[in-house]
């Protein structure tokens, strides 16, 4: 997701850090080069220098840092399958499309306005309530479903349902982040309004230029061990890479718990 610079009053920052969003507030942007932990797989206190933390919308936002709500808003959630009307899932010959990379996931139906706007009523108190918990921004994962689904579903669709997304979040004090996507970066901003983006592995892909091109600093990288192509202190010596980036297990898992990584930047 991107987002554009805003400048917040002190008493404004205040009342968001401590968990009181204002709606139709403005806009508090990520700050630009802070630690990130990406913390979807449980929450734990943040280590110290973080200063940027991802949680799930379920969770609460970590307290004095600034906080990032997921929300699943193109796919429906693991276990949440049953909680959607069949209406508002894309339907193939046998029934729901499943994302190949996370089977447990179906793809939600964007093809038409009217069931754009059944799938923002569901999802909009979703975004609120992330601001209710005082987070100050909300990512939007599965941008792409278009991608997979065949053709069923466009570009355009998806842009579309982003845009309310966005005005929701908004309206609700909250900065919209792009949630990978990398190809289709510069439409989510301009033409659906992101402030920033959160993104996965853009330096193994070698596509971080490609968020930083229209987020500048406001680009929350998260690498993964399982997958890193070169050593960690190579990523973080590389220009392209983002100044907010992080090295995580593949799992999230929380700290304390084997298998647990977690690495930043010196």
């Amino acid at each position: 997701m991107r987002r554009s610079a805003s400048i917040v009053v002190v008493g404004l920052l205040a009342l968001s850090l401590a968990g009181c969003a204002l709606p139709g507030a403005e806009v508090q942007l990520p700050p630009a080069g802070a630690v990130p932990d990406y913390q979807l797989g449980g929450s734990y206190d943040p280590a110290d220098g973080v200063g940027i933390v991802g949680r799930d919308r379920s969770s609460d936002p970590a307290d004095g840092v600034y906080s990032i709500c997921y929300v699943n808003g193109f796919q429906t959630q693991p276990g949440e399958l049953d909680e959607w009307p069949e209406e508002l899932l894309l339907a193939g010959d046998d029934g729901p499309v499943f994302d190949p990379d996370w089977p447990d996931e179906a793809l939600l139906d964007t093809s038409t306005p009217e069931k754009r706007e059944s799938i923002a009523a569901i999802v909009g108190p979703w975004i609120e309530g992330c601001a209710t918990a005082g987070f100050q921004a909300v990512e939007f994962d599965n941008l792409d479903t278009y991608s997979r689904s065949d053709g069923a579903l466009s570009l355009d669709d998806n842009l579309a349902l982003a845009t309310r997304f966005v005005e929701i979040a908004h309206d609700a004090g909250l900065a919209a982040g792009q949630k990978n996507a990398a190809e289709d970066a510069r439409a989510l901003h301009d033409q659906a309004g992101f402030d920033f983006a959160v993104v996965e592995e853009c330096a193994a892909y070698r596509e971080c230029g490609a968020y930083t091109e229209v987020y500048g600093e406001h680009v929350i990288d998260i690498e993964y061990t399982d997958e890193l192509p070169r050593p960690f202190e190579d990523v973080c010596a590389d220009p392209e890479t983002p100044r907010s980036v992080v090295l995580r297990d593949r799992l999230l898992r929380i700290a304390g718990r084997e298998g647990h990584v977690f690495e930043t930047c010196d």
